[in-house]
């Protein structure tokens, strides 16, 4: 990967947020070319070896809920073999049962492939049961994982902690072009391959959103829900630092990777929530304003990169725009009810949901369950009892 060095960034207590890196080539060649170790060269090189170093290390997390079986074949497609594929799926059992048709287009495309997988259903009782001691909040009242693709997400980063991952990243399952999930994980790597800290994010700004507009094809940059999360995330900024910025360009961003050091001391929120969460998350574990429970990180900072994609983003629009108020609300619901939010910026928030026909006038969004981070979660259980081979072709440790 060849990829321009940030113009700019902006520092918010221990956290440094990069401005959006582009990608110059998607290839950068084998070996380094000793030019770009020049200090005044503006773009960096990552060779292949270093991104794939990274990536045996990256489990790549794809939550599933009824999609299209080729849309998550060719999500499988796009993934390098190096990367471990953890499906989360909480796809109908009945009456026709989609879990099962995943678990045998999993199993037959890794089997020619020959590539290592896991596959768990959301509502499995023994996957459950690894959170029963001390992560009862994910559990309903059945005893069985929540409903909701956050809850899917805690699960699976939970389950590549327990295996050793260093990484892990996300991946949507509605994605039409596997070339653009392979450009994904590449940016994943090449992100944790800048980084000079163990805490470490990456989020993907997409380089266009095609829509059908008037029959013909239109390049959109920004989706409606980016655009209003991104508005009010930097709004959030702006008011705490007094100087006005634009700078975050993913705040839900379903495209996005931490380390693991990282991902076990954020907060997780259900439903929609999720991503937007992680942007507040960081603000309020590191931002120096509330006091912090990882004195450590607080020393060692946290590095945020954002990075846009080559490829565009060709997702399912079949879902409506119930889905997108939905997405809308959940997300700035996170910001409405953290402790860094000003009460002008919840009046604002609350006009905008107003204005979207969202909420009536007076209403507030409703607040997302919280998950604590899963730092204490005791998974070296999980190692020794959980049955991996009933969950696709990987042993385990």
């Amino acid at each position: 990967m060849r990829i321009g060095l940030p113009t700019h960034s902006e520092r918010f207590g221990s956290n440094l947020f990069y401005s959006v890196q582009k990608v110059y080539e998607l290839d950068a060649g084998p070996e380094l070319d000793p030019e770009f170790s020049s200090p005044f060269h503006v773009v960096r090189q990552i060779p292949h070896a270093a991104l794939h170093q990274i990536e045996q290390d990256m489990a790549i997390v794809i939550p599933v809920k009824n999609e299209k079986l080729r849309l998550l074949e060719g999500v499988l497609s796009g993934i390098p073999n190096a990367c471990l594929p953890i499906v989360i799926s909480n796809s109908q059992r009945e009456p026709t049962d989609r879990f099962q048709m995943e678990s045998l287009l999993l199993n037959n495309f890794c089997h020619s492939a020959k590539k290592k997988y896991l596959l768990f259903h959301q509502r499995d009782p023994v996957l459950a049961s690894l959170f029963a001691d001390n992560y009862q909040e994910i559990l309903d009242e059945t005893g069985l994982i929540r409903n909701g693709k956050a809850e899917g997400m805690i699960a699976a980063t939970a389950l590549a902690h327990a295996l050793g991952k260093k990484y892990i990243g996300f991946i949507d399952s509605d994605n039409y072009f596997p070339g653009s999930v392979l450009e994904y994980v590449r940016l994943y790597a090449t992100g944790f391959a800048q980084a000079q800290t163990d805490h470490t994010m990456v989020r993907i700004q997409w380089q266009s959103k095609p829509k059908i507009v008037d029959n013909e094809l239109y390049f959109a940059r920004l989706g409606r829900v980016t655009r209003i999360t991104n508005q009010y995330l930097n709004q959030l900024l702006s008011l705490h630092s007094g100087f006005e910025t634009d700078l975050l360009l993913t705040g839900n961003a379903g495209e996005h990777a931490m380390s693991m050091d990282l991902a076990l001391k954020l907060s997780f929120a259900s439903g929609f929530a999720v991503e937007t969460n992680h942007f507040i998350s960081l603000l309020e574990y590191f931002g120096g304003v509330l006091p912090s429970p990882f004195p450590d990180v607080m020393k060692q900072g946290v590095e945020v990169f954002q990075m846009q994609s080559r490829n565009p983003h060709f997702h399912d629009f079949s879902k409506g725009d119930d889905h997108l108020n939905e997405m809308i609300e959940a997300s700035l619901a996170v910001i409405y009810h953290s402790q860094l939010c000003p009460k002008v910026l919840k009046k604002q928030i609350q006009e905008e949901l107003k204005r979207l026909k969202i909420l009536r006038a007076g209403q507030e969004p409703q607040a997302p369950r919280q998950y604590k981070p899963l730092l204490n979660l005791d998974v070296n259980k999980w190692r020794k009892t959980l049955d991996w081979s009933r969950y696709g072709n990987y042993q385990g440790l």
